[in-house]
């Protein structure tokens, strides 16, 4: 194979197509948490916390409404992420539950589905929402997304990931019928639901208060998350 300027060129997508105050607002310098402190994601931005191995991140739909796209990094090596793909053939299922291993592109577990109080629809199909995606909705301008309050939020504590996974979206209700054919409907979780994960290697959790306001998933009005560390 011939090498050319261009194979050897890096390109990644680590870089935003824009910016909101995801960016500015880090929890702390580096990501690490007050433990048992509530911290608020606000709507339509991005947070990253910095996990130990066997602590436990409680996140929590605190007005029943809202999507919240969640990642998981090792914190050692960040081109290791929690991965859906990965996920659906570690556990024969679309969607986790309590119990399940939540396992990384590497094909080990990163996390640990604890808990959730909610009737347990989460979403783990979708792609998170980027600026392409808004301009096929229509959108003119920028638009916050969930991929860029990934970007931002890593950006705030000093990190990059070279590429957006996919994303766990929880309470993300996409049913889909025997054909195969979606639905893009409202979350079913109540105020206050909430889902625990444990961390089975250091990481970096992030999660993104979901800014869709075009497509109903969120009731067109994105709202907080709130998350706190054990």
């Amino acid at each position: 194979m011939m090498t050319t300027e261009a194979t050897l060129t890096m390109v990644d997508n680590s870089e935003p197509a824009g910016t909101n105050d995801s960016l500015k607002s880090p929890i702390s310098a580096d990501g690490t948490p007050e433990l048992g402190r509530v911290y608020e994601v606000p709507a339509r931005h991005g947070r990253a916390v910095r996990l130990k191995r066997g602590q436990t991140i409680k996140i929590i739909n605190t007005y029943g409404t809202q999507v919240a796209d969640m990642w998981a990094f090792n914190a050692g090596q960040m081109s290791e992420f929690m991965s859906m793909e990965h996920l659906h053939a570690w556990i024969d299922r679309v969607n986790p539950r309590p119990g399940d291993q939540m396992v990384s592109n590497h094909r080990r577990p990163i996390l640990t589905f604890k808990t959730d109080t909610s009737v347990g629809v989460h979403d783990t199909l979708i792609a998170p929402c980027d600026i392409y995606r808004y301009r096929t909705l229509g959108v003119e301008g920028y638009h916050d997304s969930c991929a860029d309050n990934l970007r931002l939020a890593l950006k705030a504590i000093g990190l990059r990931t070279r590429e957006v996974p996919g994303s766990l979206n929880l309470w993300m209700n996409i049913p889909f019928d025997g054909e195969g054919k979606i639905q893009w409907l409202p979350t079913v979780s109540k105020p206050g639901d909430y889902v625990e994960f444990d961390a089975e290697m250091d990481c970096i959790v992030v999660l993104s208060a979901c800014p869709q306001d075009i497509v109903a998933i969120n009731s067109n009005k994105p709202l907080p998350v709130h998350f706190s560390v054990h």
